[in-house]
């Protein structure tokens, strides 16, 4: 039997819904969603098998004007992704960018539609806006570029999803699988249960607390089933005050953290876990390039690698 298999990537501006849609697609949560922008720094690659076809879904950082080092990195992530793609999903949030100009006169996106790689383009949220708006939209967005299709999408409702995919299924290329079938995503159980720690302080802070801080896994013992596995995170931010924040008074902010944390941690490993929280200052840790590379956001920018 003839198989497919390629790669797709989930390109849009910042807070589009690409990391919800991505977990829609694959009917698991392997990327964290916040109604925070830039909740996604590093490209996650999940991984759907089919008995005939295998999509590997790259799901990116928001496109957007770098404005220090670790933005720049998330950029870099982006390029990668636009270098190694099959077939791109390009997303519009309908309510933010209504004529898709903010995205689509991005030179990275006009690049994609210059390239003759096939794109999709996906018009997020439309459940928050009247089906006659849908309607003009579609007619108008046919003018805007050579797009396979254009998928009005709900992507936290499950609207349309399917539809995608059997689009990015009739666009993928003839070849044989390139990751073994029961891999669902390329990371290991360290990036996730950082990434969820790192979801938990979206939800839970305000203002530079979320885009100050990284989260890094320093121990993980996993053990028998009569002792919960232990996890050692630290939680790096910039200044020393920002330390009080995450701490809270008399440690109350940083004890809910743990709490939420550690549930969610459970849920997602399907065994008990000891979660140790520390916070530590690391100054400019986001304009620092060797402290970028240490928490790992410098990567191998080849195909496959």
């Amino acid at each position: 039997m003839n198989t497919k298999a390629g790669y797709a990537a989930i390109l849009g501006l910042p807070n589009v819904g690409k990391s919800t849609l991505l977990n829609a697609l694959l009917a698991q949560k392997i990327s964290i969603v916040n109604e925070k922008p830039q909740t996604t720094r590093k490209r996650i690659l999940g991984i759907l098998s089919e008995e005939n076809y295998q999509i590997i879904f790259l799901d990116t950082p928001g496109i957007l004007k770098p404005a220090y080092l670790l933005q720049e990195k998330m950029m870099e992530d982006v390029n990668r992704s636009i270098h190694d793609a099959d077939i791109f999903v390009l997303m519009i949030d309908v309510c933010d960018d209504p004529e898709g100009d903010k995205l689509l006169s991005l030179p990275e996106v006009r690049k994609i539609l210059d390239s003759g790689v096939p794109v999709i383009l996906a018009l997020n949220k439309v459940d928050k806006i009247q089906q006659e708006v849908v309607t003009v939209m579609l007619t108008k967005f046919e003018g805007k570029g050579n797009f396979k299709s254009i998928i009005p999408l709900a992507a936290s409702v499950n609207y349309n999803v399917q539809k995608v995919l059997v689009e990015i299924v009739d666009l993928l290329p003839e070849n044989p699988k390139f990751y073994p079938e029961d891999i669902v995503a390329d990371e290991n159980e360290r990036f996730f249960v950082s990434e969820i720690i790192r979801e938990k302080i979206l939800a839970l802070y305000r203002e530079e607390i979320p885009y100050s801080v990284e989260v890094l896994i320093n121990d993980f013992k996993e053990r028998d089933s009569s002792n919960k596995d232990y996890i050692d995170a630290e939680i790096v931010v910039e200044k020393d005050s920002q330390k009080g924040i995450i701490i809270g008074k008399q440690g109350a902010a940083i004890k809910q953290l743990g709490a939420e944390s550690r549930k969610a941690v459970e849920e997602f490993l399907g065994r008990e876990v000891y979660l140790e929280l520390r916070v530590k200052v690391r100054k400019n840790w986001r304009s620092d390039e060797k402290m970028l590379r240490s928490f790992g956001y410098s990567r191998e920018k080849e195909k496959g690698k």
